[in-house]
């Protein structure tokens, strides 16, 4: 961890640290409550508060800093009968966890991490940026192939600023909505180093992604769209790869592809339909909750062939908002339905309430995950 620091502030152009600048201070507080049920485990009641503090520094106006800083206090039955809980909460970016366990008791665990770490440097078209950063490729809003950093799980809902990279990013603009970048994450034992290159431009009035690189020693090359068709979104990304050694020896093909395709439209009234679909040549079409182990390996989004998302939302007064969306196997029929109800209860103050309902046969994907129940205050400042 030293090190990688020590590599940050390396970066930065000479004599930015003597200069004065302005401080940006913000962050929120959350207590999230939960009640989840299974076939195969007892009832659990869960508490977490999860505190953020965002600060940015800018010294001059090409140059800035970001620590941001993720503190998690988890109380209940998961605590408990959870071996090792507080080990599970460290994540390795690439350069190792920037965290510490503050205390670990038989119910209870406090953790507190820096999983924002970065300079930011914008000398004319140019942008370099070296930390712990959120590197966020795709175009779609559920899954994304193409982001072969940190792709995102719809069902993490109380993490909204997703997981961060450790990586060196250079991005040059070639103009108002194109560029050409390229990403070196080092990487380390726990995490693959990946080097990988970007291109995107504008045209027909749709924004367009070419992408490739090597994923521990592994190649990859992908593209992906974004526009509209009659007022509503139209997105779209592709991915193919290289499949690792150990998924070839299990079965696997030496080359896979990720595709998903989405469209969303929001009607006068506020009422939003959203509809994606996700296919993976890896994925399988039985028995896929044996299979995660293996689609982990692979780095698939879903262990299924087939994936369907679909959601509807609108305003039921202009403080509440009430959505539902599912995630459908198709092929093994399971499904999990999340209904939600967001609430802006005051200046800087929202509520929200939020389930899980998964249904399914035994072994198919979704099947016997039980039902989840939420509730959750959130405090900006």
């Amino acid at each position: 961890m030293k090190a990688w620091i020590i590599l940050v502030l390396s970066l930065a152009p000479p004599g930015a640290f003597g200069q004065t600048g302005t401080t940006e201070v913000g962050g929120y507080v959350k207590d999230l409550f939960s009640r989840t049920e299974s076939s195969s485990a007892p009832t659990a009641w869960d508490n977490l508060i999860h505190a953020r503090l965002n600060t940015a520094w800018y010294p001059w106006n090409q140059f800035s800093g970001v620590l941001q800083l993720r503190g998690r206090v988890y109380y209940g039955n998961s605590v408990e009968n959870t071996p090792g809980f507080a080990d599970n909460l460290k994540s390795d970016a690439g350069f190792g966890p920037l965290g510490s366990t503050l205390w670990a008791g038989k119910q209870t665990v406090a953790y507190l991490e820096a999983d924002r770490l970065y300079l930011n440097w914008t000398p004319g078209k140019w942008q370099f940026t070296a930390g712990r950063q959120r590197i966020a490729w795709g175009t779609n809003l559920v899954w994304n192939p193409m982001d072969v950093f940190n792709p995102l799980s719809v069902l993490d809902f109380d993490y909204e600023e997703r997981p961060a990279t450790d990586a060196v990013r250079l991005q040059y603009y070639t103009g108002v909505v194109s560029k050409i970048e390229l990403v070196v994450k080092p990487g380390s034992a726990a995490s693959p180093p990946i080097t990988a290159s970007q291109l995107t431009f504008n045209e027909w009035d749709y924004d367009f992604h070419i992408l490739g690189g090597d994923r521990d020693g592994r190649w990859f090359a992908g593209a992906g769209w974004a526009g509209d068709i009659l007022g509503g979104g139209f997105r779209g990304e592709v991915l193919a790869s290289k499949v690792p050694d150990a998924a070839i020896v299990l079965g696997s093909h030496r080359v896979m592809v990720s595709g998903a395709v989405s469209g969303d439209y929001t009607f006068p009234n506020s009422f939003y339909i959203h509809t994606e679909v996700l296919y993976n040549s890896e994925g399988v079409v039985k028995n896929a909750s044996l299979t995660r182990p293996l689609a982990q390996i692979l780095g698939l989004l879903s262990p299924a062939r087939w994936s369907i998302y679909q959601e509807f939302s609108c305003d039921v007064s202009p403080l509440v908002r009430a959505s539902v969306f599912t995630l459908v196997n198709p092929v093994d029929g399971s499904f999990v339905a999340v209904p939600s109800v967001t609430w802006s209860a005051a200046t800087n103050i929202d509520m929200m309430f939020l389930a899980l309902a998964f249904s399914g046969a035994p072994l198919t994907e979704f099947g016997g995950e039980g039902t989840a129940v939420f509730g959750r205050i959130k405090f900006s400042f």
